[in-house]
């Protein structure tokens, strides 16, 4: 009521690539969540995985985006974002403890087939670069949020119920594609 959208100083203005690209991530459950649990996984793993998980998730999702933008073909993308939402799930429900360079290789497979999602999404009008910057900062923020979640619910109980409510959304989500 106090701001009325007559008073917005550009009303109706559509975001620029740079802001389409960091609100993408958050338009889709499916992209949202499996960022988020990345981090929660990685704080579950500590060490060197705290940082070199997501990381290896941001590189991998650049790769796949670069191969979006350019037209190229990846079967079965939907499905494997579905499947990485119950797969990092499962794996933070059951504790699941793995060698950091395996994890790394595991999020980063899934990484590629969100990125190629977001590449392949572009707007016509943006600049795919721009864009891209905008959707990798907001992973690594959607990262760093699962890093604190991670670290804030250390209690084995509540990761475990966190990774099972995750897992029941990629199998929800697997079942609608």
């Amino acid at each position: 009521i106090l701001a009325p959208a007559a008073a917005m100083a550009h009303p109706g203005a559509q975001l620029d690539g740079l802001s389409a690209g960091f609100a993408h991530p958050f338009t889709g459950l499916d992209h949202l969540i499996a960022m988020v649990v990345v981090g929660v996984w990685a704080a579950f793993l500590g060490g060197r995985a705290l940082w070199a998980v997501p990381a290896s998730f941001v590189a991998l999702l650049a790769v796949g985006a670069a191969l979006g933008v350019h037209g190229a073909t990846l079967p079965g993308v939907e499905q494997a974002i579905a499947a990485s939402v119950f797969v990092l799930g499962l794996l933070v429900a059951f504790q699941a403890r793995v060698a950091t360079g395996r994890a790394m290789a595991l999020v980063g497979g899934f990484a590629l087939f969100h990125g190629f999602a977001h590449g392949a999404e572009i707007p016509t009008a943006a600049n795919g670069a721009v864009f891209g910057l905008g959707f990798v900062a907001s992973t690594i923020a959607l990262h760093i949020a699962g890093l604190g979640l991670g670290l804030l619910a250390a209690s084995p109980r509540l990761q475990r119920w966190l990774g099972a409510a995750t897992a029941a959304t990629g199998l929800a989500l697997g079942l609608t594609q």
